[in-house]
């Protein structure tokens, strides 16, 4: 296992995050985020969108589970997880095709679709928080 830390102080290094993140991924796709609410999550993802030029507002999708957003190279998945009750649930929304797709998949809240995981290549990030205004990134792929 791969792992990188990166510890910021403020928001304004967001960007840098996003940056190191997508250049450790190298091909892999499949991008899941693990922090407590308020940890920075889909602060994060929104930096993530707009380095690959997505025009619209990345925004918390907790109530619609998915947003689709167009990005320089094709679709991005922005999945939150946090209201599926079981993975039936997930197979509903059909995470398996999401999963098996070419494009960006950033899910929120993954602990549900475990299971399905092993068999994706994913880049895990899990977010601490340091104090109020820092945070700790982990990566491991």
């Amino acid at each position: 296992m791969t792992e990188k830390k990166i510890t910021i102080d403020n928001v304004s290094s967001i960007r840098r995050v996003a940056q190191e993140l997508l250049a450790f991924c190298d091909d892999t796709k499949c991008i899941i985020f693990i922090g407590e609410i308020g940890a920075g999550k889909t602060t994060l993802i929104t930096a993530i969108c707009k380095l690959l030029e997505v025009s619209d507002i990345a925004t918390s999708p907790t109530f619609s589970i998915v947003n689709a957003y167009e990005g320089k190279n094709g679709t991005i998945y922005h999945m939150d997880l946090y209201r599926l009750n079981d993975i039936e649930e997930a197979f509903g929304i059909g995470i398996e095709e999401y999963l098996d797709s070419p494009n960006y998949c950033f899910i929120e809240w993954p602990e549900i679709i475990e299971p399905l995981l092993v068999q994706t290549p994913v880049i895990q990030v899990n977010i601490n928080l340091v104090s109020e205004t820092s945070r700790e990134f982990i990566f491991r792929k």
